[in-house]
């Protein structure tokens, strides 16, 4: 049986998850889930999931949400090898800390600086665009002496800050001062199984609703 998928296209965390069931070969029932008529505040969807949050995946009973723990329990539970989520402690370790720094550091301060811009009409915080280049010369040490986020091979770390880093691109950061980065870039697009369905196109859909809402 299928998974069930409650997504929107366009988010980066969403693609996350669209990403890993491309990178393991599984497939998914999407589920479109418009926030704007409040689909994620359904009763069922509710029962489902009380955080009301997606994306969320409903895998024949097994529930589950937050895009980065869904991406590594696919590459768990459907994944034909180790390499997109290591069983070496180290490994794993360092894949771990690659998606925590994307969530809590590298798409947290996209949130912080963008977010207020897109929804509230409040304009852009100098301050906070600091943080963010901080947040990608950290990125971009980490790639200095390996080709992907966690060492040599794609991981599921380098799917979620792909999504992460394609949406910044998107709304018009510029990513050319961060050359490992750029060169990384390329790699993933070129390399992450099912990149433009999952991802390309899709950030694409984030874009117009970026220049939809900040359009003076």
């Amino acid at each position: 049986m299928p998974i069930d998928f409650y997504y929107i296209p366009g988010s980066a965390p969403c693609r996350i998850v669209l990403l890993a069931a491309k990178a393991v070969g599984v497939e998914l029932n999407l589920k479109l889930t418009d926030l704007m008529k409040q689909e994620h505040l359904t009763p069922e969807f509710i029962k489902l999931n009380p955080q009301h949050t997606v994306p969320t995946i409903n895998d024949n009973g097994f529930v589950l949400w937050e895009s980065r723990a869904i991406a590594t329990y696919l590459a768990d539970q459907y994944g034909k090898n180790d390499a997109l989520y290591p069983k070496d402690a180290k490994k794993r370790a360092l894949v771990d800390q690659r998606l925590y720094f994307d969530m809590g550091t590298l798409y947290q301060r996209f949130a912080d600086y963008y977010y207020p811009v897109m929804f509230t009409g409040a304009e852009y915080d100098p301050a906070k665009l600091t943080k963010i280049e901080e947040a990608f010369k950290f990125l971009d040490l980490f790639l200095q002496d390996q080709e992907f986020v966690a060492g040599n091979t794609l991981t599921v770390a380098d799917l979620a800050v792909v999504a992460t880093v394609s949406t910044y691109e998107a709304v018009g950061f510029d990513l050319s001062p961060y050359k490992n980065v750029a060169k990384w870039y390329g790699k993933v697009k070129a390399t992450a199984p099912g990149y433009e369905e999952a991802n390309g196109k899709n950030v694409l859909l984030f874009k117009q609703l970026f220049e939809h809402l900040t359009k003076k």
